[in-house]
């Protein structure tokens, strides 16, 4: 979470250093300023935010680029804002360098993330399934390593995939939901470390994680909440779906937007049910640490910690130097 903060305030900083109108045509989508260049432009100069067709081919062609036009998702913004700052330091002969550098930075971040979010992913989804058949609850046997990893690799790739086909740009769809996804899963790793503080016998120092907790979870909630309830289609998930479905209902949406509505309708509609999923089960996971601290503050007994047998899968074995007897080394896990 501190470094994924760092990105940010980093992401902050390169942002400012852009014009706005710059800074707009990057990160907007062709659903939302037009397809083509001279379309875009217009569109955002009407906003307010002056920029020009030859402006954005310059910086593209310094970039390496053929096009920063609708390069949605933050990267690219990134990227050329950081290479700005590098470039005013150590020369702009290296700003394309600079520029692909930041973006091999975001992308390695990112790979990582995700490279540990599908790891955990596969785990919990083992110990779920392993309460049906024990064989899948087993992280040492390959099949079922196999199966998990493809069902929660398949799950994220669904979303980069309907993200890169979004009309508005793959931020629109993606960005909300990361950003509550991500901050609910902070929530659930405190939720389990104040369990552990708790069942460890030192309830005392509970605050420690406790309180990053309670903050999250209400920030968090509320935030979902919104998200869900509200009648603003600019905010909430719902209600930006049934606006876009009167309209098009209704045939006053331009031709342009009529055949991608449908979709933007769907993935609408599918951020605010998986929204709804992710509280609950952060809400689940609090209320069961609540649950143990409710008991550890009355004296009660506490369930015990449970870790997943090793089962091994494979034997090490090894020749004797110069004996030529077999030794066999004790099966890994």
């Amino acid at each position: 979470m501190a470094l994924e903060s760092f990105v940010a305030i980093m992401a902050v900083i390169a942002a400012t250093l852009l014009d706005p109108g710059v800074y707009f045509a990057i990160n907007t989508g062709a659903g939302v300023v037009g397809a083509d260049a001279h379309t875009a432009v217009a569109t955002i100069t009407g906003w307010g935010f002056p920029v020009t067709v030859d402006q954005m081919a310059t910086l593209a062609h310094r970039m390496g680029e053929h096009t920063l036009f609708a390069r949605t998702g933050g990267a690219p913004s990134l990227a050329v804002g950081m290479a700005s700052i590098f470039s005013s330091t150590f020369g702009n002969s290296l700003l394309a360098a600079w520029y692909h550098f930041a973006l091999m930075f975001e992308a390695v971040f990112i790979l990582t993330t995700i490279d540990a979010g599908t790891r955990v992913g596969r785990f919990m989804l083992q110990d779920f399934l392993g309460h049906f058949w024990k064989p899948l609850g087993r992280t040492s046997w390959y099949p079922s390593v196999l199966l998990t990893s493809a069902l929660i690799v398949a799950g994220w790739g669904y979303f980069l995939y309907v993200g890169v086909i979004d009309p508005n740009g793959g931020i629109n769809i993606l960005w909300p939901l990361f950003g509550i996804a991500n901050q609910m899963l902070a929530a659930i790793a405190l939720s389990v470390a104040t369990g552990i503080i708790i069942k460890s016998g030192k309830i005392r120092y509970s605050w420690v994680t406790g309180g990053p907790l309670a903050w999250l979870a209400i920030v968090t909630t509320v935030a979902a909440w919104q998200k869900i309830t509200s009648t603003d289609p600019t905010l909430g998930f719902f209600s930006g779906a049934a606006d876009l479905a009167d309209k098009l209902a209704k045939g006053v949406l331009p031709a342009a937007r009529v055949a991608s509505a449908p979709k933007l309708i769907f993935n609408q509609q599918l951020d605010g049910w998986l929204t709804i999923l992710f509280t609950v089960i952060v809400w689940l996971v609090i209320i069961d640490m609540l649950r143990v601290a409710l008991r550890a503050a009355r004296g009660l007994p506490l369930p015990g910690s449970k870790r997943a047998k090793c089962v091994a899968t494979r034997p090490n074995i090894s020749m004797g130097s110069g004996t030529g007897i077999v030794i066999t080394v004790p099966e890994r896990c």
